[in-house]
């Protein structure tokens, strides 16, 4: 029998759990290795993570209990699975707030993510439990956001492009810090628990948000239905997203901010000459600071579609939370869908986001961004016509300036 790739098993191994089929081991064994693992997670775990299909979500359960219980000692795939069962389900905190003296809020690891849904469970557990200290674990850029608020600090590093095992190594670790007693842990759907699997706490300690069964078939942003599911479970009548970064070292004056970052996935961009048109429309309309990026590919093609206006247009090459920082006092935000339009949204900054690459109607519903402030989503459909996105887009800036004065 010819042996086929590695990538080939992994779409072998979306397509048996979209179907509802048994996976084949011969599909699986060869991702279970250092060089081939993150196929496991880039095609399969998100494959049907983005689908936002309640019944995906026990395909993905089936799996991955199976995964883990392979790589980590001590656990069993039946048993895995048998929680998260029972944990997927709904709870309501019928204790006593005041006898809760910490509460911990994972990390989703995404900076976006961080700031729609995670920042949501934040300021509920500020509000629920107002004389415990709470702690965000996960990455330090991700805490950053929130730094000006009394939020410590639960430092896990976890490498979005990891190997199977370096993934997993967060387990004991992140265990040992949130099993206290007196506690609660919040679980926004985070990558550290692999979406709800790994059991970091006692299970009467621990809330989880399944945000990919929530709200079925309905249109709700994913933002919406973490607001409800947290008024829900601790009896809040409201909760919302919210940044709080330390000021930035330095402060830079600008009227317009964008970023054309789009989280590693080179589907969200639009290819050409959008950029390059949207950054000189900007630069005609007021002061306009983007963002640089974490360097690389993105910085390059930020100087490109600066192009001829680098007089006329400012780059900010610093940390993401200073930039947020800068959005959130600015006039008006434009970009892809990433961290830059959630933070616009979360600050009530009225912005333009372009929303392509999305795997589901679905993705598109739960990750468009949603706010108090008037914010316009440019769908781009595959496949994209960037002269027909850019018409749209500069349509909806048109809009926005002539409304605006």
């Amino acid at each position: 029998m010819a042996s086929i790739s590695p990538e080939a098993c992994a779409r072998a191994l979306l397509e048996a759990c979209l179907e509802g089929k048994p996976w084949r081991e011969r599909h699986l064994a060869p991702l279970l290795s250092g060089a081939h693992s993150h196929l496991l997670f880039r095609v399969v775990a998100e494959g049907l993570a983005d689908r936002f299909e309640p019944a995906l979500c026990d395909a993905y359960a089936r799996l991955f209990s199976d995964v883990i219980a392979r790589r980590i000692d001590g656990l069993h795939a039946p048993h895995l699975l048998d929680r998260y069962r029972r944990i997927r389900a709904p709870r309501i905190f019928e204790g006593d707030p005041a006898a809760i003296r910490r509460v911990f809020v994972l990390s989703r690891v995404t900076l976006g993510a961080d700031i729609a849904v995670t920042s949501v469970l934040l300021d509920a557990a500020r509000r629920k439990f107002p004389q415990a200290s709470i702690a965000l674990a996960g990455p330090r850029k991700s805490w950053e956001l929130f730094a000006g608020s009394k939020i410590s600090h639960i430092p896990v590093a976890y490498r979005r492009d990891g190997s199977l095992e370096s993934r997993f190594a967060v387990f004991d670790d992140l265990r040992n810090a949130l099993c206290c007693p007196a506690s609660v842990v919040i679980d926004p759907d985070s990558r550290l628990t692999q979406l709800g699997l790994l059991p970091v706490c006692p299970e009467e300690n621990y809330f989880f948000f399944e945000s990919r069964a929530l709200g079925g078939a309905g249109g709700d942003s994913i933002g919406a239905l973490a607001r409800r599911w947290a008024c829900l479970t601790f009896g809040l009548e409201e909760c919302g997203s919210f940044l709080n970064p330390h000021p930035p070292e330095i402060s830079l004056a600008a009227d317009i901010t964008v970023s054309l970052g789009v989280g590693e996935n080179p589907s969200k961009r639009i290819p050409g000459n959008f950029e390059r048109d949207l950054l000189g429309y900007l630069a005609g309309k007021g002061t306009v600071l983007v963002d640089k990026g974490a360097g690389g590919e993105e910085a390059a093609r930020v100087e490109y579609a600066i192009g001829d206006n680098a007089g006329r247009i400012q780059v900010w090459d610093g940390s993401f939370a200073g930039f947020a920082s800068h959005i959130a006092r600015s006039k008006f935000y434009a970009g892809y869908d990433s961290a830059g339009a959630h933070a616009a949204a979360s600050a009530g900054v009225p912005l333009v986001s372009v929303f392509a690459g999305f795997a589901s109607e679905r993705m598109f519903q739960r990750w468009r961004p949603t706010g108090r402030a008037a914010s316009t989503v440019i769908r781009a459909d595959d496949p994209v016509d960037p002269g027909e996105v850019w018409q749209r887009t500069r349509a909806a800036l048109d809009n926005f300036f002539a409304t605006a004065g």
